[in-house]
């Protein structure tokens, strides 16, 4: 998970994360199309940095005036991938090179969790491509 370069904003609201949850952000991602903060948290770390009922996601929510969306760390890819998509089960993830020489990451989830692994206007699994494409240079796809 390293090797990113955080900008001043991002160390920034970093900060202030760490000061309302107590938890450890490990990076920041702005995604000003969906006008949400990704943080990505160590491992275990999640349900801390939520808060209990939520209220540490609600205070900053409140604070930074975006949503606000708590992902845990994965070593892997398909670690990242499917703590990305929580809580959908996923039935597999199978790496391969795309025509043009990219990675790409097939997903299958079971039919009863798609929606769950799309989200409301696809907010999740753009999530999940964001992440998969900052820290492993591969695109997602839900099959």
């Amino acid at each position: 998970m390293s090797g990113i370069k955080l900008t001043e904003s991002e160390l920034q609201l970093i900060s202030l994360f760490e000061a309302v949850t107590q938890v450890e952000a490990l990076d920041c991602i702005l995604d000003d199309e969906s006008n949400r903060l990704i943080f990505v948290v160590r491992r275990g770390s999640a349900g801390k940095a939520i808060g209990s009922n939520g209220a540490n996601a609600k205070m900053l929510r409140k604070l930074l005036k975006r949503d606000v969306e708590i992902v845990e760390e994965g070593a892997t890819l398909e670690d990242l991938i499917r703590s990305a998509l929580f809580p959908a089960s996923i039935k597999g993830i199978s790496v391969s090179e795309g025509g043009n020489g990219n990675k790409v990451a097939l997903v299958e989830v079971s039919a009863e969790h798609k929606g769950l692994a799309i989200g409301k206007g696809g907010r999740n699994i753009k999530r999940a491509k964001l992440l998969a494409k900052r820290y492993f240079n591969t695109d997602v796809i839900l099959k």
